[in-house]
């Protein structure tokens, strides 16, 4: 009896290990399918929400510009690149403040995709911003001021061509504050949220 369950252990472990080894190749072999790529711009609206002082820092107008692999056979990560981009009618807490890109080109990175409604996850990364204005400057960066690596989770659905910026998933952060009032302060966590339009409206998709 002792000897037959000892078999089927590890028989049943050796299946687990075949399937976790299957579905990790799987993820790794992942390739996606990009139509009709090339460059693409994005226009839309985004924001940022401290989860320990709740404040709100947004931009009523994003302009992002870059170029997206094209065919089929692509890895997810690097899938696209964002090569230029501009923040405008940007606050923090109700203050103008003026916003600069840094650390470009960003990186679009595909993870996931849902057939049933044509839905890409995946992630922008390479973020950093630095946002200033008289009696405050702060960067919005992953995990230090320009480091060059923050990251924010998002979702592309292909019947509308929409980018939808996700806050949860990501690493953002702010750093070197300086004032500011305590409206932000060092090393708070960052939440995105947002969306915009992608032109021309593209279709992505992985097996």
């Amino acid at each position: 009896m002792r000897k037959h369950l000892t078999a089927v252990l590890l028989a049943g472990g050796t299946a687990l290990a075949v399937g976790l080894g299957t579905t990790a190749a799987m993820a790794l072999d992942a390739t996606w399918t990009v139509k009709p790529g090339g460059p693409f711009s994005f226009s839309g609206t985004a924001q940022v929400k401290d989860t320990k002082t709740s404040t709100i820092a947004k931009c009523t107008s994003v302009k992002l510009s870059g170029t997206l692999k094209k065919g089929s056979g692509n890895p997810g990560t690097g899938l696209g690149t964002i090569s230029k981009g501009t923040f405008t009618g940007c606050t923090v807490g109700g203050i103008a403040v003026t916003v600069a890109v840094h650390g470009l080109p960003w990186k679009l990175n595909a993870t996931s995709y849902a057939k049933s409604t044509g839905t890409t996850t995946g992630t922008i990364s390479g973020i950093d911003l630095v946002a200033s204005t008289t009696g405050c400057s702060a960067t919005l960066d992953g995990t230090g001021a320009g480091k060059n690596n923050g990251t924010t989770k998002i979702t592309y659905k292909n019947s509308t061509g929409t980018i939808t910026l996700l806050g949860p998933g990501g690493n953002l952060h702010s750093w070197a504050v300086s004032g500011c009032f305590g409206l932000i302060n060092n090393g708070d966590p960052q939440q995105a949220s947002g969306t915009g339009k992608v032109t021309p409206k593209q279709t992505i998709t992985s097996p």
